[in-house]
């Protein structure tokens, strides 16, 4: 059914107007339109409606046009043998170009430098291929198309699909996924996604990964290119099972291909890691000696490499370091929460310098696990030195206080009106003792300005006196309106402790 399901597709893209029209009428289509848009709806009409009765039609339309091909073909040909569209020209690019237009179907001639690879992916181990890698063909010129593609699942197939365990509530670890990549032959091909695009299984729309919102002003949102989980809307039996693919054709050339995989989770691929990708303590130190080893043609000499503990993913302390072996730096990432964050959100790219971070290439490091286990939560760097060994950056740190400690000059505090022990301030205390010391106080009035020595050995300086009213007020022949000015002027202010608020105490 396969070969000759070919043979009908390559015949009709061979009609004339003429010969397009004449089937679709037989069939009760519209015949109107031009030749691309007949193209188009015979293709179409041939891939959902495939029966004898419409191979009959096709093959005597053909027939009529090309009756020497067909009747050597039909000579060739025992009864009841399905042909291959490769005998129908002998012209390689006509064979390359039916063999290009197989949505669903297999090669029957597969030509290896058109063969699109797609790239391994670390969730996912690839059990079976159900469908290669086929390129989606435009029909029209239409902005959105529609391709399909056929499968049906062996039973034993089925069983791996309905027996595997759940990895989370309705996904399964057993799975048929869809990749889509673009048609290219040199290299291998990521997964990427053609634009608008939709997936229908089995009359069933099945969820395709929305776009990430995008934290950057003026960057658009990025839709994750993965599988699609196209497994819950299958047929596990022997019944075909049918996918449509709506896409949009801006120019671009994509592939299909569906797979039978085993999916991993994180915690499985950490398991992996830890059997099989450890560095050892004394090649890390090896891989710091030749980093600092001395360079006689370098002007400068490292004597030592920093490295932080804390993980620069999520700005905690590293639990298992990890790093690439293609990367040059010697800072390490928490390999469980990197594996975390990939199989939610897969960019496997180094969180230190922005390489390509792929999964194979890996490494636990060695040494730094033993210097996480020997240290103190505290100490967040280390440095490596040029023989390999290691210190603590916490104790230089911890000097630096003590010596900025050391070189800070201590200076005296002065209390301003702190009250005494009997409720009286210094300040008033002095008051009193010049009242009863009155040659003492006027002798240092001379000095100070109205200063005078308190209990405490400070002096008490009144701010209010100048040396004009010392002059005055020391002297025997005062101005008579002075006298009576200062005799009617009120008394001078009282604070909380009974003392002049203008005066203060200087240590």
């Amino acid at each position: 059914m396969a070969a000759e399901l070919v043979e009908a597709m390559n015949m009709v893209k061979s009609f004339r107007v003429s010969d397009l029209q004449t089937l679709l009428a037989s069939m009760g289509r519209s015949k109107s339109g031009l030749k691309q848009d007949l193209v188009g709806r015979a293709l179409r009409l041939v891939q959902t409606e495939y029966s004898p009765e419409l191979l009959k039609n096709v093959r005597q339309l053909y027939e009529s046009r090309f009756p020497k091909t067909s009747g050597w073909l039909a000579a060739r040909r025992p009864e009841g043998i399905p042909v291959a569209y490769s005998p129908l020209s002998s012209s390689p690019s006509a064979t390359s170009q039916g063999t290009d237009y197989l949505n669903g179907m297999s090669k029957p001639i597969p030509t290896p430098a058109a063969e699109v690879k797609l790239v391994p992916l670390p969730f996912y181990q690839t059990l079976e291929t159900l469908l290669p890698p086929t390129e989606l063909i435009a029909q029209n010129n239409e902005k959105l198309q529609d391709s399909q593609c056929i499968f049906e699942l062996t039973p034993n197939q089925a069983d791996q699909v309905r027996n595997a365990s759940e990895l989370r509530p309705g996904i399964r670890s057993i799975q048929v996924v869809l990749r889509i990549c673009y048609t290219d032959s040199i290299g291998v091909q990521e997964d990427q996604y053609p634009p608008n695009i939709a997936v229908k299984v089995n009359q069933s729309y099945c969820h395709v990964p929305g776009y990430y919102p995008s934290n950057k002003p003026g960057v658009e949102p990025r839709r994750p290119c993965r599988p699609v989980n196209i497994t819950p809307w299958l047929h596990l039996s022997n019944v075909t099972n049918r996918v449509t693919i709506t896409w949009g054709n801006f120019g671009k050339r994509y592939s299909v291909a569906v797979y039978l995989v085993r999916v991993f989770t994180a915690a499985d691929l950490f398991s992996q890691l830890k059997l099989c990708s450890v560095e050892s303590a004394e090649r890390c130190r090896e891989r710091i000696q030749d980093k600092l080893r001395f360079d006689p043609e370098s002007e400068i000499a490292t004597t030592g490499l920093r490295v932080s503990l804390i993980c620069p993913l999520v700005k905690m302390r590293l639990g298992v370091p990890c790093r690439v072996l293609t990367c040059a730096h010697l800072q390490c990432f928490d390999a469980v929460f990197f594996l975390q964050m990939n199989e939610k959100k897969p960019t496997w790219t180094c969180p230190v310098c922005d390489k390509p971070a792929p999964f194979e290439l890996l490494t636990i490091d060695g040494l730094l696990s033993e210097i996480l286990k020997e240290t103190s939560e505290d100490i967040e760097e280390i440095e490596y030195l040029t023989d390999g060994s290691w210190r603590p950056i916490r104790d230089e740190k911890d000097r630096d206080r003590e010596r900025e400690r050391s070189n800070t000059p201590e200076y005296p505090v002065v209390d301003i009106c702190i009250p005494e022990a009997n409720g009286h301030s210094p300040a008033h205390s002095s008051t009193s003792l010049t009242g009863k010391s009155g040659s003492s106080s006027v002798g240092m009035s001379g000095v100070t300005g109205g200063s005078a020595v308190a209990p405490g050995g400070g002096a008490v300086v009144d701010l209010t006196l100048d040396s004009s009213s010392e002059e005055e007020g020391g002297g025997a022949g005062g101005d008579s309106e002075d006298t009576e000015d200062s005799a009617d002027s009120p008394a001078p202010k009282r604070g909380r402790y009974n003392y002049d608020k203008d005066l203060v105490t200087a240590y």
